[in-house]
């Protein structure tokens, strides 16, 4: 279902956000919108095209993935099927998941534009190794890597705790404090929020060096 729709008049570029939430476990999927030429991408794929369809003011042109874990890219196959000259956008490692023809592979700290938009590329891996959070302007789309309230976890295969503490703390971190984060799920008391009040919130986003994440991580997963 649609959750929130909001404008956001920037400096360089105004673009709408809009939030959809179903999927396997309460996921996120967001339609993004530059408004001044209506092209519009889809970051992850992770909610049934018909609840989201009908809210595409174009074809869209590209599915941004946050990373390949089954959930976020469930729907994707529908997807290219309903919008056949979509691209997938993507970490390198995740090109054996998708059509080579159609998938475009970014690299850490890179800037793509779509339409008047500048999408940067941020590498996160921990939770996924082959995790990405998407900044543009001020709004951060974190997938699993952050969430409101703490951080993705890092109990499966292709996870790596001290690879999330170093994408959290030493890139995430570093980004201004009014930046906010779109996450992949809606596991907090909001569905958004910015990472300064994130951190505030937050003792698992407290961590004084990486032992102390880990140690917090640890005492996290054994009290669930």
């Amino acid at each position: 279902n649609l959750q929130n729709e909001e404008k956001l008049n920037l400096t360089n570029t105004d673009f709408s956000v809009q939030s959809f939430k179903g999927g396997f476990d309460n996921n996120f999927s967001y339609i993004i919108t530059c408004m001044r030429t209506g092209e519009e991408i889809i970051i992850d794929a992770a909610i049934e095209l018909e609840n989201i369809k009908p809210f595409f003011k174009s074809s869209p042109s590209a599915i941004f993935v946050t990373h390949t874990h089954r959930d976020h890219i469930a729907y994707i196959d529908t997807y290219i099927n309903n919008f056949p000259e979509i691209n997938i956008v993507g970490h390198p490692k995740s090109k054996n998941n998708f059509d080579n023809n159609r998938f475009i592979p970014v690299s850490d700290g890179s800037t793509m534009e779509i339409g008047n938009l500048k999408i940067k590329s941020i590498f996160t891996p921990g939770h996924y190794f082959d995790s990405i959070c998407y900044l543009v302007e001020n709004v951060l789309f974190t997938g699993d890597t952050l969430f409101v309230g703490r951080t993705g976890r890092t109990i499966s295969n292709g996870s790596d705790i001290n690879d999330l503490y170093d994408s959290v703390y030493n890139k995430l971190f570093k980004l201004p404090g009014d930046t906010y984060i779109y996450p992949g799920h809606d596991y907090g008391p909001v569905q958004k929020i910015t990472l300064k009040k994130n951190i505030e919130m937050s003792p698992l986003l407290q961590s004084t060096d990486e032992d102390d994440f880990v140690r917090r991580m640890d005492d996290y997963e054994k009290s669930r």
